[in-house]
């Protein structure tokens, strides 16, 4: 088995990486990879990003988003959680997640933590309480399976960036969450720095000090940061591939209450319907109209509602009120 240490905490860069060792730079023996990234949503292949993370929240807190290749569900990683990828050549047409789960247990096992084990499905988990997600899928004659580590991840944002509900309290969701998932860093007999269990972790899968690497090169780089932009740091790949969905938007403002009803399709917004207890002399059926077709983000929306003047057409609410209310 070959290590590759990758050099980098941005999420495309790493994914891109996964997608230039299974299409352009093939190795004929197993691959490891460990990692990190700075904050991150990663959201699964076959989820809606609107529904699944609190958009508002990651962009204020500037998350990275980023939709994986893999199925399973959405998670939040940060530079306090590790990720690791396991690339194995050879054609199968089976999910199997046992082979790859056994040696992050044993290797934790020997780190002192002896409740860690594999749940049966896709996590593992210490004492029942989660700690890593894992995920997998089959392409160009590889199977790659990649999964994160909870070390000391920062379980407030995760718990606010992947919590659609605004009306939701976060000091019962952070109880609830830290019922269901644990850091590896509170179970460890000794404290150790994330570097040291980074050592420890690829020296244990990997066999032992001394294994085979290789290093990546100025011309490998380049390709990747191409794959990264083209196949995962885009519109079109993050929410683009969303499936159809509604979408409720509510308001409360002086001038009443502003409730806008959307249909998603693709990231495109197919259907709008505005209702409230507004006043004023809005047309608000053409500014329905006018938002069909509009890619759903706040650039774009803006755009498309400038020329209706809702500053002199809605009483007491603003333009930045209004498009507060439609925008993710």
């Amino acid at each position: 088995m070959i290590y590759i240490e990758s050099g980098s905490t941005d999420p495309y860069f790493n994914f891109g990486l996964e997608y230039y060792l299974i299409t352009e730079k093939m190795f004929d023996e197993p691959v490891f990879l460990f990692w990190q990234t700075t904050p991150t949503l990663m959201v699964g292949k076959f989820q809606n990003t609107l529904e699944e993370i609190n958009l508002s929240y990651a962009k204020q807190h500037h998350l990275n988003i980023v939709r994986r290749m893999s199925g399973g569900g959405t998670i939040y990683t940060d530079m306090g959680g590790w990720q690791f990828t396991f690339i194995i050549p050879g054609k199968t047409q089976e999910i199997s997640f046992g082979e790859y789960i056994s040696p992050v247990i044993e290797a934790l096992h020997n780190m002192g933590i002896a409740g860690a084990s594999f749940n049966g499905r896709n996590d593992l988990v210490i004492d029942n309480k989660k700690f890593s997600g894992n995920a997998q899928y089959l392409y160009n004659g590889f199977t790659l399976h990649h999964g994160s580590l909870l070390f000391d991840t920062n379980i407030e944002q995760m718990v606010q960036s992947t919590t659609v509900d605004p009306y939701k309290i976060i000091s019962k969701g952070i109880k609830s969450v830290r019922e269901r998932v644990t850091n590896i860093s509170e179970h460890l007999p000794h404290p150790i720095t994330p570097k040291e269990f980074k050592t420890q972790m690829i020296e244990s899968i990997m066999g032992g000090a001394g294994y085979k690497t290789y290093i990546l090169n100025d011309a490998d780089r380049v390709r990747i940061e191409e794959l990264a932009i083209s196949k995962f740091k885009n519109w079109d790949c993050i929410y683009g591939r969303n499936p159809k969905c509604n979408i409720t938007k509510t308001g409360h403002f002086v001038g009443g209450k502003l409730e806008i009803n959307l249909e998603v399709t693709h990231g495109i917004i197919c259907d709008c319907a505005i209702h409230g207890d507004f006043f004023g002399s809005l047309n608000h059926e053409e500014l329905s109209k006018s938002l069909i077709g509009v890619k759903y983000e706040k650039e774009a929306i803006a755009d498309a509602i400038a020329p209706f003047d809702i500053e002199h057409t809605l009483y007491q609410i603003t333009p930045e009120e209004f498009l507060s209310c439609i925008c993710p």
